[in-house]
């Protein structure tokens, strides 16, 4: 299955602008409310988010010489075993969310640093191989990675925030599809792509009847993204 086709920056871009978008119109109170992430507010998501967008810049100016390791897709690793939120990285996430106290401050901050990893992205060199976390791969392959890592998390964001829009239908596509690739099957077609990745991640248990849709796939779940 080809991933790849001549929308792809946009892709990124358009998924990365509407969840920093579903951000900057949460109210005040939104943020003390439950994430999709086990053990986070929303809160810790978006500062998660800002963390994210230092990677992508610090990355996007990481090139390097040495072969392709991964791609958009074998960037991610899969395991079985939910997040409990108590790990360090986690624990640390949630009390630097805590320091920012006013929302406002974290919404700035999201603003500043993502709309400068917004335009890093679109500055690249899609060709360029570009290093993380001891992997190789393309600065475009990079990119389309992390179409993933916004879907998912905006699914995760607007969880439990009353009238959030969701996450754009190209992404949520293109999720799926890089999903199934990991999964190396296709989910049932009865399932819409949202539902598809809440049920596959874990972010949701699957109920009766799409636990039966699912026959011997619902033993294989979740698939945890790392």
């Amino acid at each position: 299955m080809n991933l790849h086709y001549r929308g792809d920056v946009d892709l990124f871009t358009h998924s990365w602008t509407a969840l920093r978008a579903a951000v900057q119109d949460l109210k005040t109170e939104d943020f003390a409310r439950p994430s999709g992430c086990r053990g986070w507010l929303v809160r810790d998501l978006v500062c998660h988010l800002v963390i994210d967008a230092q990677d992508v810049l610090i990355t996007l100016v990481t090139p390097t010489d040495a072969p392709a390791t991964r791609n958009a897709v074998t960037y991610w690793q899969v395991g079985h075993t939910p997040p409990t939120g108590d790990d360090p990285l986690a624990a640390l996430t949630v009390r630097l969310a805590a320091a920012y106290q006013d929302p406002a401050l974290l919404k700035f901050h999201l603003d500043d640093v993502g709309s400068a990893a917004g335009r890093a992205a679109g500055l690249a060199d899609r060709t360029r191989r570009v290093t993380t976390q001891d992997q190789v791969l393309t600065a475009g392959d990079y990119l389309d990675a992390y179409v993933l890592e916004w879907t998912l998390h905006h699914l995760d964001l607007v969880k439990d925030v009353p009238d959030a829009p969701p996450p754009p239908a190209e992404g949520l596509a293109r999720t799926r599809r890089m999903l199934e690739q990991l999964a190396g099957t296709s989910f049932p077609r009865t399932f819409t792509d949202a539902d598809a990745l809440l049920v596959a991640t874990g972010r949701r248990a699957p109920t009766d009847r799409e636990r039966a849709e699912l026959g011997d796939l619902a033993g294989r779940l979740p698939f945890v993204l790392g």
